[in-house]
């Protein structure tokens, strides 16, 4: 009996590594998506480059799922479950591209870094994950950090900042987003990562492409230039089809609160790629609020989770 305990702690301490690692890997490839995703920009309008990103990531997840995978691949009970966290992610998406036409990068930015706080209470509510103090002092501790990341070290650029009309359209969106994870556990009913993301990403294909019917209908797209293509097939596979599939596992493995906390990582993965591309190295300042937030997600990481 003990043996049995033993060896299956010892997988579900391996789920939870796996699941760190799953979200590690899902604020590089969402980082990767502004920087590919601003070589699209000037050629195609926002709603139809999701639209159709969020159709290639549907149809690459299916034929993995069902294809290569052989899941079943029959609509699963109550399928208003997909729908409802597939609108989440259409209402997060559309609210974050109406807000960049609103406001500047930045500001939508450091509304971000209220999910992952917005995540732990709705954890909370929905799930009864109940979060220590050193995990809220964490959260608080890697917010801190990319704040200071987003806003380049500059203290009177922060104190500038000002919640205007598009900044409050994309906390709408953040909170869909914080409501995403929780709500993944709670209706899940046995169905594995690779048979929700599908059906996550298909609702939310239908979703966006409703709210968009007619710039989707507008768009030339044989006229669209190869970058536009290249772009959208990373989107499609890695920003999406695989991240979401990294969501959905470390949903079912890591209490909410953990889980979303990792797109802290987000502006230190843009600096490290931007670096790469020889668009120019962040300064020592915002070098030092990079180890902050890397530092809060350790803490976090390695801090046993409350029941």
């Amino acid at each position: 009996m003990t043996d049995t305990i033993s060896v299956a702690n010892r997988h579900a301490g391996r789920d939870k590594i796996a699941a760190h690692l799953a979200m590690l890997a899902f604020s590089a490839m969402i980082a990767g998506a502004f920087t590919t995703g601003a070589l699209a920009v000037p050629y195609i309008a926002p709603v139809p480059l999701n639209a159709l990103r969020f159709l290639l990531a549907t149809i690459v997840m299916g034929v993995v799922a069902f294809g290569l995978v052989r899941e079943s691949p029959k609509v699963p009970p109550a399928p208003w479950r997909m729908l409802v966290l597939g609108a989440l992610n259409a209402v997060y998406f559309v609210s974050m591209f109406i807000a960049l036409t609103m406001t500047a990068p930045v500001a939508t930015s450091a509304v971000f870094t209220l999910i992952p706080l917005m995540t732990a209470g709705l954890g909370f509510f929905l799930l009864g994950q109940r979060v220590g103090a050193l995990v809220l002092i964490s959260l608080v501790l890697a917010g801190l950090g990319s704040i200071w990341v987003i806003f380049r070290g500059e203290v009177s650029a922060i104190a500038a900042f000002d919640i205007g009309q598009g900044e409050l359209v994309y906390l709408v969106g953040c909170f869909c987003y914080a409501l995403y994870a929780p709500l993944v556990r709670r209706f899940n009913r046995g169905e594995s990562a690779l048979v929700s993301s599908f059906w996550t990403l298909a609702a939310a294909t239908v979703c966006i492409a409703l709210f968009g019917l007619r710039e989707i209908f507008a768009t030339d797209w044989l006229a669209l230039p190869a970058v536009v293509w290249w772009v959208l097939a990373y989107l499609a596979i890695f920003p999406t089809a695989v991240s979401f599939f990294c969501l959905q596992y470390a949903s079912l493995r890591l209490p909410a609160s953990k889980v979303l906390a990792y797109g802290y990582l987000t502006p230190v993965f843009v600096i490290f790629y931007e670096g790469l591309l020889g668009h120019g190295w962040a300064s020592l300042s915002v070098a030092a609020g990079a180890l902050v937030i890397v530092a809060g997600l350790v803490v976090l990481a390695l801090t046993p989770d409350k029941r």
